[in-house]
């Protein structure tokens, strides 16, 4: 057990999960002040550097108590100056960084910024590790093989809350892309494009926690069936499925791409419907890290969004795509043909049926981490039990999704960011809004809660 595990143990359930607060109201206070985005993660690491041992901290904390604490170190250390000198681009910490990824489209910006310079700009000699399987991720992540991850949007939520781990705070700073993933089916099913004709099909997505995994809940539940006990849904590692398809081990997937694209360039499936389709401007991938790489090394962890968030930017012009789908199609990134990483990017694909389509927004790439996003998730985990009981979701979002510290660097990178961290939207014509979650879920007619 960490030093940090043990000194929040010690200090109990009212402490923070830090442990520099003497609640989790007060350090989600301080790490996500409305007004200096970045004072709460230059205030932790200022905390650890004056009181690296944990018993000194934990004492002086009690002794004094958290306000008179951050007013203390505040008075002795100009907090706001570091906080100003971090988002300039302070020296790193750690310059040589380990950042695994899932060899798909959506890790485009993690991906492309080692080719491309992106890291390097930054003063950071990061290496981006092709992993198997979002499970190896996940705990290659945790276990500290890695010092960041590209992940699916829902992980860093799962992994805060404990559901399929153990509960460990992490954050996830931005979104990798938005869109770009399919429902995808074998060709002997090219009669079956009523979702109400599945019944009995075999399906795959990548992970029990991902979009995909709750998208295709979503749409088969919308046609009336029961997708627990009406069809079957098996996790399959991404790069695996097509594999699958053709061994008819499976009759489809919700997946990423390029593996939509790949299983019609193989003449194995076609594409049946774009997850935009269903909502348009989803989330899927992520940037996440754990909160004690955000909080211990606070000029790295700057560097390093800085870099992927302008890696994002750079991706987000479609004139960019042809030059980024050749950074990132080599054997140690996606090992994809060019082509296909092209159909993908550009938005003009071959659908399996014989028809060529155009749709410039199949994939896009925008950072910003809305808190809606992970309302919506926390409502799509509960409805289908992967959580229970009461769920405080505005408070996991905020602690979890680091909205104002991707709105910072956005701007830095050229792009506009909202003005808000909370919007509506429409999934399937289904409005969703993010401070009704509960009525939202009892609003189904098919829900495990």
């Amino acid at each position: 057990m960490s030093d940090r595990d043990n000194e929040t143990k010690r200090l109990g359930a009212s402490r923070c999960s830090c442990g520099h607060h003497a609640s989790e109201a007060d350090h989600v206070a301080a790490l996500r002040g409305e007004t200096d985005d970045l004072s709460g993660v230059v205030e932790a690491a200022v905390m650890r550097a004056l009181f690296p041992h944990a018993a000194t901290r934990r004492a002086f904390l009690q002794a004094v108590g958290a306000g008179t604490a951050a007013a203390a170190i505040a008075a002795a250390f100009p907090l706001a100056t570091a906080t100003d000198l971090f988002a300039q681009g302070a020296e790193p910490e750690k310059k040589n960084l380990k950042v695994g990824f899932i060899p798909i489209t959506c890790a485009t910006p993690i991906i492309m910024a080692e080719p491309m310079g992106f890291y390097s700009k930054q003063g950071l000699n990061v290496e981006v590790i092709k992993t198997a399987g979002w499970a190896v991720i996940r705990d290659k992540t945790i276990n500290k093989e890695y010092d960041a991850a590209h992940m699916l949007s829902p992980m860093p939520l799962a992994i805060t809350m404990g559901v399929g781990s153990n509960p460990i705070p992490y954050t996830m700073p931005a979104v990798e892309n938005i869109n770009g993933q399919a429902i995808t089916l074998s060709m002997k099913h090219k009669d079956k494009r009523d979702p109400k004709q599945w019944k009995g099909l075999k399906f795959a997505v990548p992970f029990d926690f991902s979009m995909h995994n709750y998208l295709l809940r979503y749409y088969v539940a919308e046609a009336g069936l029961d997708p627990d006990t009406d069809i079957q849904i098996r996790s399959v590692p991404p790069p695996e499925m097509v594999a699958n398809l053709r061994a008819d081990n499976i009759d489809g997937f919700l997946g990423p791409d390029p593996f939509n694209q790949r299983a019609v360039y193989d003449g194995v499936g076609f594409i049946h419907m774009l997850s935009r389709e269903m909502w348009d401007g989803h989330p899927c991938c992520a940037f996440a890290a754990s909160k004690e790489f955000v909080t211990t090394m606070p000029n790295t962890y700057a560097a390093l969004l800085k870099a992927i968030i302008t890696a994002t930017a750079y991706a987000s012009n479609l004139d960019n795509r042809k030059q980024v789908a050749e950074a990132i199609a080599p054997a140690n990134y996606l090992n994809q043909p060019q082509t296909v990483l092209e159909q993908i990017l550009t938005g003009t694909y071959a659908d399996g049926l014989g028809g060529v389509k155009k749709d410039p927004k199949r994939i896009d790439f925008d950072p910003f981490p809305y808190e809606s996003f992970a309302i919506w998730i926390l409502s799509q985990m509960k409805r289908w039990g992967q959580i229970k009981g009461d769920v405080d979701y505005k408070a996991i979002a905020q602690q979890v999704y680091l909205a104002t510290d991707a709105a910072k660097l956005m701007k830095e990178a050229g792009l506009t960011p909202p003005a808000s961290s909370a919007k509506t939207f429409s999934v399937m014509g289904k409005p969703f809004d993010p401070d009704k979650p509960e009525d939202y879920i009892k609003s189904f007619a098919i829900k495990r809660t």
